[in-house]
């Protein structure tokens, strides 16, 4: 596994569990994809490039008192191509905390993220992968 992909990916976590959306940013291409067209909740759909990615985290963050998200596991499944397992831990603005766990299908290219699409389950994610359990 490339560690070098994978510690991209843990810096985001945690810069994004700072508040620090543009460290995030920093990591990404400036015309990377950010699906979340398979959401059930918030805000589905994909955005493009860095004005939209940033302004759909800005959404994300004002619509919860707190959000953190927990790196569960990492599987490289190419050399660019990553499965991140993760779950979000939410508190609304009325105190109730709700958990969600999701995957993530990341692809990294010469140090910078290019895509994530968000998954409910590994399956789903192995299988848009070309993969299988």
């Amino acid at each position: 596994m490339s560690q070098e992909n994978v510690e991209i990916v843990r810096r985001g976590f945690a810069a994004y569990d700072r508040g620090d959306i543009e460290g995030v940013l920093e990591l990404w291409a400036p015309d990377a994809i950010w699906d979340w067209s398979n959401s059930r909740g918030f805000d589905a759909g994909v955005f493009r490039g860095h004005a939209e990615i940033r302004a759909f985290w800005q959404r994300f963050r004002a619509a919860f008192e707190e959000v953190r998200f927990e790196l569960v596991d990492v599987l490289e499944v190419e050399d660019d191509l990553l499965i991140v397992e993760n779950v979000a831990h939410v508190r609304g603005r009325d105190g109730i905390e709700v958990q969600a766990r999701s995957v993530w299908l990341v692809t990294i290219r010469d140090g910078e993220q290019t895509s994530l699409t968000l998954y409910q389950t590994k399956h789903e994610a192995l299988e848009a992968a070309g993969l299988r359990e």
